[in-house]
């Protein structure tokens, strides 16, 4: 995880759209702030810093609140452990931006708390506009939420040979159901939609590559349907429940991330 912490955004940025998103979930807070004092914290005060690291206690000064109910003040604190490098020197911070992903601890004050190790990450014009357009995805009233469990699937033909439809259905973090419907009409290309709600939407359509709809999907749903969502008691049409499953699964494509979450 620790390269992101001090790594400056290039022409290509190393940090991906999942990458983000995963902090952004996270994070009840986000800032762009600016390093103003990094206190090394004695090694004998820090005995549960991960080795190769130092632990620093940060005091930094707020650009702007990207994500904060209730706001935070000119000032924040926190701790961070740097990776040293081959020579046992930790990055120079002071001076320098950053966008920091945290929480507040129950201390209060100006304190807060990383939400991960490498919950800080080297700020960029690029990165914040970024990380502010997946807030407002988030934070939108009608934003896809975290999926718990495939519930259920199943596959029903059509009345003519080639012809069906796959109905997949999904539990939530929050109880709103999303379900995905795989279609094949005579004569036509086997297409698929998600549908937000309990109704499913004919005007659906599959989500867009690095939206948080996206994200959701590519970056949760299991490799295959697992066999207790399958309520088809005929063979045939379980096989195809998979089969149209891994289609989407394909269109979707792989989820690429250069952190662990």
């Amino acid at each position: 995880m620790f390269p992101a912490l001090s790594q400056a955004p290039g022409d290509t940025d190393p940090l991906q759209y999942a990458d983000l998103a995963d902090l952004s979930a996270a994070a009840p807070i986000i800032v762009h702030a600016t390093i103003k004092q990094a206190i090394k914290v004695d090694p004998e005060r820090a005995p549960n810093a991960p080795p190769g690291t130092q632990r620093f206690y940060i005091i930094a000064s707020t650009n702007a609140l990207i994500r904060g109910q209730g706001g935070v003040g000119e000032t924040i604190r926190y701790v961070i452990d740097l990776p040293l490098d081959a020579r046992g020197r930790a990055p120079k911070i002071k001076k320098q931006p950053f966008i920091i992903f945290a929480r507040r601890p129950s201390s209060g004050g100006d304190n807060i708390q990383l939400i991960a190790e490498d919950g800080q990450i080297a700020w960029s014009e690029v990165r914040e506009q970024r990380v502010r357009s997946l807030v407002r995805e988030l934070v939108d009233r009608d934003a896809p939420p975290a999926i718990s469990r495939i519930a259920s699937a199943f596959h029903v033909p059509g009345t003519i040979i080639g012809e069906g439809e796959t109905q997949i259905f999904m539990e939530t973090e929050t109880g709103s159901p999303i379900s995905i419907t795989v279609l094949k009409r005579d004569g036509q290309q086997k297409f698929w939609a998600v549908s937000l709600g309990e109704i499913v939407d004919e005007a659906a359509r599959a989500p867009v590559r690095n939206s948080l709809l996206w994200y959701r999907l590519a970056c949760f749903l299991p490799a295959q349907l697992p066999a207790a969502s399958l309520t088809s008691d005929i063979a045939a049409n379980a096989r195809q429940a998979q089969s149209d499953y891994r289609l989407v699964l394909r269109d979707l494509g792989n989820c690429p991330r250069s952190r662990q979450p």
